[in-house]
């Protein structure tokens, strides 16, 4: 009896995904445990593992076709003994493939949302197809090696993997290019249709499932959400004084950044004040027991926001250890759903790219967020004398709905003391 095998729920918010490549194809044996796609989803490019055995029978939906919703059917496999060819789909998957829809929208608008192919899993830009001429055989790879090597035209049948089972990973891609591998003329780009239409000086990026989702929620949270700003400055030498004598004094491998310090101190400043800590609900406004802080992690073609869970029973060295851990598996694509559900305020730090001031659209559903600028050396009155200090602006977004005016300055200068006087968040 042929075997069904259906588009997994990756997270337990996930509703649909783009199937980014399909690592086998008709006629391939395939073991309980082989990784036979990659589902791309609006955090993550994630691999998919067959839990059956048997022989791919029917690929029901192409690499690249978005918007498969979870359960649908996307492939079959006859079982031993089973004749492939008499194998048929007992379910049709609820999305299109990839090669029956236009590259471009129809003119007039469709009653039920179309399914476009996209480049996968490169979140930042086209790029050419991954190399697949691999004299016959199978190249497994992870989906940042194959990013990597797709960027830069690079063959993946010219490579050794030393991952597991001879994987290809991100270090054998590096290696590669470190050394000079000549890209192959087979792997140039094409341009799409699309493409072809345009001025050379322009370009068309199709949107990936993170930058669709990134739009549907910021959009829905501005919409919904009635944002106000509260802005306050913060004198940080004292605190950059505790940094360093704490990184000094430090085990080998911890190194704190002022980062984890904000998000200490926004931890604490959340219990202080809890009413802050807290979303909108039709029936009522939830408060959380826990301040649960996500941080906002750039990548290419758009961000992600991991969560520190509990944050306020965290050390520095803790949170610094789990930040920088999240940060990685952002960036590398390895990301695990857990890491990023819930959240229950959030941290957007644009200091290091010398942004003095902005205000950040709430992350929904939260009901705040707070945007934290560059510290810079400024000048400031104390005790009637004019000095230099370093000061840091932090603006605060809240959702009106939770959060009142008054509220927020509070958390604010709660927050302000923790981080002139990080002494306090040690206590």
């Amino acid at each position: 009896m042929s075997i069904s095998i259906k588009m997994p729920a990756l997270s337990p918010t996930m509703t649909d995904g783009t199937l980014a490549r399909w690592l086998v194809k008709v006629g391939d044996e395939v073991r309980s445990g082989d990784v036979i796609a990659e589902i791309e989803t609006d955090k993550a490019t994630m691999e998919v593992e067959a839990i059956d055995e048997g022989v791919v029978a029917i690929i029901a939906v192409e690499a690249g076709a978005q918007n498969v919703p979870v359960n649908a059917v996307i492939a079959v496999l006859a079982e031993e003994g089973e004749d492939v060819a008499s194998v048929t789909a007992e379910d049709s998957p609820s999305a299109p493939s990839a090669s029956s829809t236009p590259a471009v929208p129809s003119a007039e608008p469709s009653k039920e949302a179309p399914v476009v192919a996209e480049p996968a899993p490169d979140q930042s830009a086209p790029v050419a197809p991954t190399p697949v001429a691999n004299k016959g055989a199978r190249v497994f790879a992870s989906p940042l090696a194959r990013r990597i090597a797709a960027q830069n035209d690079l063959p993946l049948d010219s490579l050794n993997g030393t991952g597991p089972n001879g994987r290809i990973i991100k270090h054998d891609v590096e290696t590669a290019l470190s050394q000079g591998v000549s890209p192959s003329a087979a792997s140039a780009s094409v341009a799409t249709p699309v493409q072809a239409s345009l001025s050379a000086e322009d370009r068309f990026v199709p949107h990936s499932a993170m930058r669709r989702t990134i739009a549907q929620r910021l959009t829905e949270s501005k919409q919904n959400a009635p944002h106000f700003y509260l802005t306050i400055d913060c004198e940080i030498d004292t605190l950059l004084s505790a940094r360093k004598a704490m990184n000094a004094a430090a085990a080998d491998g911890v190194k704190i950044s002022v980062n984890d310090m904000i998000v200490r101190a926004a931890a604490h400043a959340l219990m202080k004040v809890p009413d802050v800590n807290g979303s909108y609900e039709a029936e009522g406004c939830r408060y959380f027991a826990n301040a649960d802080v996500c941080i906002a992690v750039a990548l290419d073609g758009g961000l992600v926001t991991p969560v520190i869970p509990a944050a306020q029973n965290k050390g520095l060295a803790e949170i610094s250890q789990i930040s920088k851990t999240l940060a990685t598996q952002a960036r590398d694509g390895t990301l695990p759903p857990s890491a990023y559900a819930g959240g229950t305020f959030t941290i957007s730090n644009l200091g290091m790219f010398g942004i003095k001031e902005f205000a950040a659209v709430i992350n929904p559903p939260q009901g705040a967020i707070l945007a934290v600028g560059a510290g810079e050396q400024r000048p400031v009155v104390k005790d009637g004398q004019l000095a230099v200090a370093t000061v840091m602006s932090v603006t605060l977004s809240a959702d009106h709905r939770v959060v009142d005016g008054a509220l927020g300055a509070q958390w604010l200068q709660v927050f302000k003391e923790l981080i002139e006087n990080p002494v306090l968040m040690l206590v």
